[in-house]
């Protein structure tokens, strides 16, 4: 995850444009069976002022190995081959996820700590030092699997950290793998500006991760079967809408900050604020300023600060100007209206429940009430939160509106292809 914070010194708007593009992208379910958050926290004090709209161009390209029609794809030179032709890349970048063990060896290094002394330190904490490590080597054991198949078929393959993950290693590869889970396949797709570049992701642990941006569990342990079929043309696109950010405004640091890596130490984070506060802030931003990632999922606009609410106004498609409290927006894309979005917004058969028996004893019901209508009526609230990672448009939610006499939040979810908060 990155962050892009402004600074805001007296009285100017901050305006930001979250416009949703395309950039294709090779990604998710693979082979065979079935198919970033970027973050903007912002620092508060000021007006600021964010432009969400949506425009369509060619998204996020998801491989599906298995039978169906084929579309065009291209070779590792970078053209365009006839439907039914195979893709073969001659340079994939392999960008690996960072362990839960390496994170912890990395977050104490300044310190000089053993293994055994870590080993005790993670006891304190409550963690399992025995199964951090064993999860370690059962992704290190998948992504080399992963490599070495790469290798056997003589495609010239580098091997990427997150922290050395940039534009110049993706102009270099004809395609981009992830190994790791879903956050990594969000990482690599955010850096990827080409909409003819593909990305693969690999779920190198498939007993503890989802991996529901990746290929089939199947083919972590078999990904020779999936490159035949990736170079036999057994597979299809599948679009994916990304979303492009704009910031435009005074005191603004353009320079994207890994969340990660900020975690690493105490000293790292303490850094990255000193920058934020005083590097760029006699700095101008005349225009709109495309920020250098794709958001894949969703964008949360909101407080750097986790306990501050941000103020804002808002105004949906050109409507009325509202003035909200709460603790952020998030705006995402079809693919990520099955992650983040659908958490927030989601309703449990409980309270469907409870506010069914409300209506029932205003008269406002005349059904009887039982667990196959309670169910049936959340799953429908449900999937419509819900909507293809093609279509061109964006879902907001305001998390956790306040709403009193002074502070509204009309509609605190839906489509829009225009949004703006101030």
């Amino acid at each position: 995850m990155s962050s892009f914070r402004g600074f805001f010194y007296g009285y100017f708007c901050f305006v930001s444009r979250v416009v949703a593009r395309c950039s294709p992208l090779l990604c998710q379910r693979a082979v065979g069976a079935s198919s970033a958050l970027p973050g903007l926290p912002l620092l508060g004090g000021a007006r600021r002022r964010l432009l969400a709209s949506c425009g369509l161009s060619p998204a996020a390209r998801c491989v599906v190995v298995g039978p169906g029609p084929c579309v065009p794809r291209r070779r590792g030179c970078g053209r365009l081959e006839a439907a039914g032709g195979g893709f073969w890349p001659a340079r994939v970048a392999v960008v690996v996820k960072t362990t839960r063990y390496e994170f912890e060896q990395q977050r104490y290094r300044y310190a000089g700590l053993s293994e055994e002394d870590l080993k005790q330190l993670l006891a304190l904490k409550g963690s399992n030092y025995a199964g951090l490590l064993e999860r370690h080597r059962i992704h290190t054991k998948n992504m080399e699997h992963v490599i070495d198949s790469l290798r056997n078929e003589r495609i010239e393959v580098r091997l990427v950290e997150r922290r050395e993950y940039n534009e110049e290693i993706v102009r270099w590869a004809d395609a981009v793998i992830s190994a790791g889970g879903d956050g990594t396949m969000l990482l690599a797709a955010s850096k990827v500006f080409d909409k003819f570049k593909p990305v693969i992701g690999v779920n190198t642990d498939p007993e503890r991760s989802e991996g529901h941006l990746c290929l089939p569990a199947r083919y972590t342990q078999s990904f020779p079967e999936a490159l035949q079929k990736l170079y036999r043309g057994d597979f299809r696109w599948q679009w994916q809408q990304r979303i492009r950010l704009y910031l435009e405004g005074t005191g603004i640091n353009p320079t994207p900050v890994d969340l990660h890596e900020q975690q690493l130490s105490q000293e790292q984070h303490s850094r990255a604020h000193i920058n934020e506060r005083f590097q760029d802030q006699r700095s101008d931003i005349s225009g709109p300023h495309l920020l250098p990632v794709r958001a894949l999922n969703e964008v949360f606009i909101g407080e750097s600060l986790s306990s501050r609410a941000s103020y804002y106004e808002i105004s949906v498609d050109d409507g009325p100007w509202e003035k909200q409290k709460s603790s952020g927006l998030n705006v995402c894309t079809g693919t990520g209206s099955k992650a983040w979005s659908y958490n927030i917004n989601k309703v449990a058969n409980q309270a469907v429940e409870e506010i069914l028996k409300i209506a029932k004893k205003h008269g406002s019901l005349n059904m009887p009430l039982n667990t196959e209508l309670v169910q049936k009526v959340t799953n429908d609230f449900n999937d419509s939160l819900l909507y293809s990672p093609e279509e061109p448009k964006m879902f907001f939610s305001i998390r956790e509106p306040i709403v009193n006499r002074v502070l509204s939040s009309s509609r605190q979810r839906g489509f829009s292809s225009n949004s703006c908060p101030e």
